[in-house]
C-alpha cells in the first residue's frame, strides 16, 4: 500500500515499500515473489524499529498526520447508530466540535470530539479542530444531555487548541472552557475521554475533565503545541524539539506522570497504517473502562473524579527568599 503522506523520519520506509510497488507492478508471473517477500520483512522491521525509537517531536507528528483518523472516523467504525446533534441554542453550530447520541455495543451512549477536515475546503469548514465558544457550549448541550438521560459521556480530543480570533474572545471563549471545565468535574454521568491526536491546551481540557483519561501510543497531551512553547520561552521556533522534550506531551510521560490512565496500543507506523485493529483496540478499552465506572454510585463517581484531580501534580515547599 502507498501512502499518500510520508514522514521525513519515514523516508528509509518509503523507499524499500516504493520499490515493493514497483516489483508487485511488473511481477505478473510471480517469479519474484522471494524478493518481495524479504523486502517487506526489511520494511516492517525498519519500520518497527523507528517507531520504537520516536523522540517527542516525532511523536507530535505522528499525531499530526493528515491520514491519521478523525472523530468521525471513530465515531463511525467504533459506535453505532450516530445521531448527529447541531448549534448551541445561543449563535450557530460549529463544525470543529461533533456530537450526538449513539450506542456502544448496542447501549445508548453521548459521543462528541473535535474534528479536522482532511482537504483544503474541509480545514477552512472544520476551522482546523479548533473550536470557537459555540463549539464548547454546543459540548455543554450534550454533557447535559448526558447526565439527564443517565447515559455515558465519550469525548474524542484532537485539537491544536481553542481557536484564538477576535470574534471567538468578543463572544466569550474562556468563559465557554471554564463552563465546560465546572460541569464536567460534577457530571453525574461517567466520562471517558481519550486523546486521539493533538490535545492542546485549554481547548482540549474543555472536553477532557474525565473520569477516566485514555491516549491513542502516538498521540499527545500538553498545554502549549512544541513551537509555541519554543516562540515564548526562547523566540525561537527552531528549538520546538527541545520544548517537546520539555512539556513530556507523549502518552508514556503522561502515564507515567498519572496524567494518563491508559494508552492504547497503536499499530507499528501509526493507527493510519491499520485502522482496523486501531478501532478494535481502542473499543475494547473503551467497553473494560465503562463496566469498571457502571459498577461505582453516582456518588462515588462525582467524589473519585474529584480526588483524581485534586492528586494529580507534585509540588516542594521552598524555604523563602
Amino acid at each position: 500500500m502507498v501512502y499518500r503522506h510520508w514522514l521525513e523520519f519515514e523516508k528509509p520506509v518509503e523507499e524499500l515499500e516504493r520499490k515493493i510497488d514497483e516489483l508487485k507492478t511488473y511481477n505478473a508471473d510471480g517469479y519474484r515473489a522471494d524478493e518481495i517477500a524479504r523486502l517487506d520483512k526489511k520494511a516492517k522491521s525498519l519500520l518497527r524499529e523507528i517507531y520504537l525509537k520516536l523522540t517527542p517531536s516525532q511523536v507530535t507528528t505522528v499525531a499530526r498526520h493528515p491520514d491519521r483518523p478523525y472523530a468521525l472516523d471513530y465515531i463511525q467504525n467504533i459506535f453505532e447508530d450516530f445521531v448527529e446533534l447541531h448549534g448551541d441554542r445561543r449563535f450557530r453550530d460549529d463544525p470543529a466540535i461533533v456530537g450526538g447520541l449513539a450506542r456502544l455495543d448496542g447501549k445508548p451512549v453521548v459521543v462528541l470530539g473535535n474534528q479536522k477536515g482532511r482537504n483544503t475546503k474541509e480545514k477552512i469548514y472544520r476551522n482546523f479542530g479548533m473550536p470557537n465558544p459555540e463549539g464548547y457550549r454546543k459540548a455543554l448541550r450534550l454533557m447535559d444531555l448526558s447526565e439527564r438521560f443517565r447515559l455515558p459521556l465519550f469525548t474524542l480530543i484532537d485539537t491544536p487548541g481553542a481557536y484564538p480570533g477576535v470574534g471567538a474572545e468578543e463572544r466569550g471563549q474562556s468563559e465557554a472552557i471554564a463552563s465546560n471545565l465546572l460541569r464536567m468535574s460534577m457530571l453525574k454521568s461517567p466520562i471517558i475521554s481519550t486523546v486521539i491526536g493533538e490535545g492542546g491546551s485549554g481547548g482540549a481540557l474543555a472536553i477532557g475533565v474525565a473520569d477516566r483519561l485514555l491516549m491513542l501510543e502516538f498521540s499527545t497531551y500538553s498545554v502549549i503545541s512544541p513551537e509555541g512553547c519554543a516562540a515564548i520561552l526562547w523566540k525561537d521556533g527552531s528549538k520546538a524539539d527541545l520544548a517537546a522534550r520539555a512539556l513530556r506531551l507523549n502518552a508514556a510521560e503522561l502515564y507515567r506522570l498519572g496524567v494518563v490512565d491508559r494508552i492504547i496500543k497503536e499499530p507499528i507506523g501509526g493507527i493510519h497504517r491499520d485502522t482496523e485493529t486501531g478501532y478494535n483496540n481502542l473499543k475494547t478499552a473503551l467497553l473494560s473502562v465503562l463496566k469498571e465506572l457502571n459498577s461505582q454510585s453516582t456518588e462515588s463517581l462525582v467524589e473519585n473524579r474529584y480526588k483524581k484531580y485534586r492528586n494529580m501534580g507534585v509540588f516542594a515547599e521552598g524555604k523563602g527568599l
